[in-house]
Protein backbone atom coordinates (compact mmCIF):
# COMPACT_ATOMS: atom_id res chain seq x y z
CA UNK A 1 0.00 0.00 0.00
CA UNK A 2 1.40 3.49 -0.88
CA UNK A 3 1.86 6.31 1.70
CA UNK A 4 -0.24 8.80 1.15
CA UNK A 5 1.17 11.95 -0.01
CA UNK A 6 1.50 15.15 1.98
CA UNK A 7 -1.16 17.91 0.60
CA UNK A 8 0.04 21.80 1.13
CA UNK A 9 -2.63 24.16 0.95
CA UNK A 10 -2.78 24.86 -2.18
CA UNK A 11 -2.85 21.20 -3.25
CA UNK A 12 -5.99 21.04 -1.11
CA UNK A 13 -7.48 24.08 -3.32
CA UNK A 14 -5.98 22.45 -6.38
CA UNK A 15 -7.69 18.65 -6.15
CA UNK A 16 -11.04 20.12 -4.58
CA UNK A 17 -11.13 22.40 -7.95
CA UNK A 18 -10.32 19.25 -10.31
CA UNK A 19 -12.90 17.14 -7.96
CA UNK A 20 -15.74 19.69 -8.77
CA UNK A 21 -15.00 19.77 -12.52
CA UNK A 22 -15.13 15.90 -12.64
CA UNK A 23 -18.07 15.68 -11.09
CA UNK A 24 -19.81 18.44 -13.23
CA UNK A 25 -20.74 21.18 -10.25
CA UNK A 26 -18.06 23.25 -12.71
CA UNK A 27 -19.24 23.62 -16.30
CA UNK A 28 -16.65 24.62 -19.42
CA UNK A 29 -16.47 28.47 -19.19
CA UNK A 30 -17.61 28.42 -15.47
CA UNK A 31 -15.99 31.15 -13.58
CA UNK A 32 -14.09 30.15 -10.77
CA UNK A 33 -15.92 31.94 -7.55
CA UNK A 34 -12.30 32.96 -5.48
CA UNK A 35 -14.01 34.16 -2.71
CA UNK A 36 -16.61 31.46 -2.22
CA UNK A 37 -13.92 28.41 -2.32
CA UNK A 38 -12.18 30.25 0.56
CA UNK A 39 -15.03 30.40 2.62
CA UNK A 40 -15.66 26.78 1.84
CA UNK A 41 -12.02 25.45 2.47
CA UNK A 42 -11.39 28.07 5.18
CA UNK A 43 -8.00 29.16 3.14
CA UNK A 44 -6.20 32.22 2.38
CA UNK A 45 -6.30 34.36 -0.71
CA UNK A 46 -2.73 33.17 -1.22
CA UNK A 47 -2.92 29.59 -1.47
CA UNK A 48 -6.01 29.85 -3.49
CA UNK A 49 -4.64 31.73 -5.99
CA UNK A 50 -1.65 29.44 -6.54
CA UNK A 51 -3.77 26.56 -6.60
CA UNK A 52 -5.65 28.51 -9.54
CA UNK A 53 -2.33 29.69 -11.42
CA UNK A 54 -1.59 25.69 -11.17
CA UNK A 55 -4.39 24.97 -12.68
CA UNK A 56 -4.16 27.19 -15.56
CA UNK A 57 -0.83 26.25 -15.59
CA UNK A 58 -2.00 22.68 -16.09
CA UNK A 59 -4.36 23.71 -18.91
CA UNK A 60 -7.66 22.73 -16.51
CA UNK A 61 -8.67 26.67 -16.44
CA UNK A 62 -8.34 30.06 -18.56
CA UNK A 63 -7.46 33.18 -17.20
CA UNK A 64 -9.45 36.40 -18.23
CA UNK A 65 -8.22 39.84 -17.40
CA UNK A 66 -10.90 41.93 -15.06
CA UNK A 67 -12.94 38.72 -15.51
CA UNK A 68 -10.98 35.97 -13.48
CA UNK A 69 -10.47 32.48 -13.75
CA UNK A 70 -12.79 30.08 -15.82
CA UNK A 71 -12.95 25.96 -16.34
CA UNK A 72 -11.34 26.08 -19.78
CA UNK A 73 -13.89 24.60 -22.30
CA UNK A 74 -11.71 21.27 -24.67
CA UNK A 75 -13.05 21.84 -28.75
CA UNK A 76 -13.46 18.73 -30.51
CA UNK A 77 -9.75 18.88 -31.88
CA UNK A 78 -8.51 19.19 -28.18
CA UNK A 79 -10.42 16.33 -27.10
CA UNK A 80 -9.07 13.77 -29.71
CA UNK A 81 -5.74 15.00 -29.22
CA UNK A 82 -5.88 14.28 -25.50
CA UNK A 83 -7.43 11.23 -25.72
CA UNK A 84 -5.17 9.75 -27.93
CA UNK A 85 -2.34 10.81 -25.49
CA UNK A 86 -4.50 9.12 -22.89
CA UNK A 87 -4.60 5.97 -24.89
CA UNK A 88 -1.15 5.90 -25.36
CA UNK A 89 0.19 6.59 -21.76
CA UNK A 90 -2.48 4.19 -20.56
CA UNK A 91 -1.25 1.76 -22.70
CA UNK A 92 2.12 1.87 -21.17
CA UNK A 93 1.19 2.04 -17.65
CA UNK A 94 -0.60 -1.50 -18.49
CA UNK A 95 2.32 -2.44 -20.02
CA UNK A 96 4.44 -1.77 -17.06
CA UNK A 97 1.95 -3.14 -14.94
CA UNK A 98 0.75 -6.67 -16.86
CA UNK A 99 3.29 -8.77 -14.29
CA UNK A 100 2.62 -6.60 -11.20
CA UNK A 101 -0.89 -7.89 -10.65
CA UNK A 102 -2.03 -9.99 -9.33
CA UNK A 103 -5.38 -12.24 -8.95
CA UNK A 104 -6.97 -10.06 -6.57
CA UNK A 105 -5.92 -6.70 -8.26
CA UNK A 106 -7.91 -8.89 -11.26
CA UNK A 107 -10.63 -9.66 -9.10
CA UNK A 108 -11.11 -5.76 -8.44
CA UNK A 109 -11.13 -5.03 -11.92
CA UNK A 110 -14.37 -7.81 -12.39
CA UNK A 111 -16.38 -6.26 -9.75
CA UNK A 112 -15.66 -3.05 -10.70
CA UNK A 113 -16.65 -3.97 -14.34
CA UNK A 114 -19.46 -5.64 -13.59
CA UNK A 115 -20.56 -2.75 -11.28
CA UNK A 116 -20.38 -0.56 -14.96
CA UNK A 117 -23.02 -3.13 -15.92
CA UNK A 118 -25.38 -1.72 -13.30
CA UNK A 119 -24.35 1.70 -13.40
CA UNK A 120 -24.74 1.74 -16.95
CA UNK A 121 -28.22 0.01 -16.84
CA UNK A 122 -29.32 2.71 -14.64
CA UNK A 123 -28.07 5.30 -16.27
CA UNK A 124 -26.42 6.79 -13.24
CA UNK A 125 -23.56 7.92 -16.11
CA UNK A 126 -22.20 10.00 -12.60
CA UNK A 127 -21.34 6.92 -11.11
CA UNK A 128 -20.01 5.55 -14.05
CA UNK A 129 -17.60 8.01 -13.92
CA UNK A 130 -16.32 7.15 -11.18
CA UNK A 131 -15.97 3.55 -11.32
CA UNK A 132 -14.26 3.89 -14.24
CA UNK A 133 -11.90 6.02 -13.08
CA UNK A 134 -11.52 3.49 -10.14
CA UNK A 135 -10.74 0.42 -13.06
CA UNK A 136 -8.00 1.90 -14.58
CA UNK A 137 -6.39 2.76 -11.58
CA UNK A 138 -6.29 -0.70 -10.52
CA UNK A 139 -3.15 -1.46 -13.09
CA UNK A 140 -1.98 2.62 -13.37
CA UNK A 141 -1.22 3.24 -9.66
CA UNK A 142 0.49 -0.54 -9.75
CA UNK A 143 2.68 0.26 -12.70
CA UNK A 144 6.01 1.85 -10.64
CA UNK A 145 6.06 4.53 -12.98
CA UNK A 146 5.24 8.06 -10.50
CA UNK A 147 5.60 10.17 -13.54
CA UNK A 148 3.74 8.53 -15.82
CA UNK A 149 0.92 8.35 -13.33
CA UNK A 150 0.91 11.91 -12.88
CA UNK A 151 0.88 12.67 -16.16
CA UNK A 152 -2.11 10.19 -16.50
CA UNK A 153 -3.99 12.14 -14.40
CA UNK A 154 -3.21 15.67 -15.52
CA UNK A 155 -5.25 14.78 -18.67
CA UNK A 156 -7.55 12.46 -17.55
CA UNK A 157 -8.83 15.70 -14.98
CA UNK A 158 -9.05 17.97 -17.81
CA UNK A 159 -10.42 15.85 -20.37
CA UNK A 160 -13.03 12.75 -18.86
CA UNK A 161 -15.74 14.58 -17.33
CA UNK A 162 -16.45 17.14 -20.46
CA UNK A 163 -16.89 13.80 -22.61
CA UNK A 164 -19.41 12.48 -21.26
CA UNK A 165 -21.62 15.61 -20.95
CA UNK A 166 -24.70 14.79 -23.35
CA UNK A 167 -27.95 15.13 -23.37
CA UNK A 168 -28.48 12.03 -25.14
CA UNK A 169 -29.15 9.33 -22.36
CA UNK A 170 -29.75 6.46 -24.83
CA UNK A 171 -26.59 7.19 -26.89
CA UNK A 172 -24.78 7.45 -24.00
CA UNK A 173 -25.96 4.41 -22.43
CA UNK A 174 -25.24 2.59 -25.85
CA UNK A 175 -21.44 4.39 -26.27
CA UNK A 176 -20.80 3.39 -22.38
CA UNK A 177 -21.74 -0.67 -22.61
CA UNK A 178 -19.65 -1.09 -25.44
CA UNK A 179 -16.66 0.79 -24.09
CA UNK A 180 -17.43 -1.22 -20.52
CA UNK A 181 -17.58 -4.44 -23.03
CA UNK A 182 -13.66 -3.39 -23.47
CA UNK A 183 -13.12 -3.56 -19.78
CA UNK A 184 -13.92 -6.80 -19.72
CA UNK A 185 -11.53 -7.60 -22.33
CA UNK A 186 -8.80 -5.45 -20.90
CA UNK A 187 -9.06 -8.18 -17.95
CA UNK A 188 -9.02 -11.42 -19.64
CA UNK A 189 -5.74 -9.53 -21.46
CA UNK A 190 -3.93 -8.92 -17.82
CA UNK A 191 -4.87 -12.58 -17.02
CA UNK A 192 -3.61 -13.90 -19.99
CA UNK A 193 -0.34 -11.35 -20.27
CA UNK A 194 -1.41 -10.71 -23.86
CA UNK A 195 0.43 -7.20 -24.02
CA UNK A 196 0.15 -6.79 -28.07
CA UNK A 197 -3.34 -7.28 -27.58
CA UNK A 198 -3.81 -5.09 -24.20
CA UNK A 199 -1.68 -2.20 -26.00
CA UNK A 200 -3.90 -1.88 -29.24
CA UNK A 201 -7.22 -2.31 -27.31
CA UNK A 202 -6.57 0.31 -24.56
CA UNK A 203 -5.53 3.13 -27.33
CA UNK A 204 -8.64 2.32 -29.35
CA UNK A 205 -10.75 2.25 -25.60
CA UNK A 206 -9.77 5.29 -24.97
CA UNK A 207 -10.14 7.07 -28.91
CA UNK A 208 -14.11 5.65 -29.11
CA UNK A 209 -15.28 7.50 -26.04
CA UNK A 210 -14.42 10.70 -27.39
CA UNK A 211 -14.89 10.10 -30.99
CA UNK A 212 -18.97 8.86 -30.29
CA UNK A 213 -19.17 11.66 -27.94
CA UNK A 214 -18.14 14.55 -30.21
Amino acid sequence: MEAPRYQSLKDHVYNHIVQKIQDGALLPNQKINEAEICKTLDISRTPTREALFQLTNDNLLEYIPRRGFIVKPLDAKKKLDVSQVIGALDALAASLAIDLLGEEHLREMKDIADKIDRDIGRRDFSEYYNDQYRFHEVYTLRCNNPTLIDSIHLLKNSFIRQSYLSEDKEKMGRVLQEVNNEHHQIIDCFRRKDKERLDSLLKYHWRIIDSEML
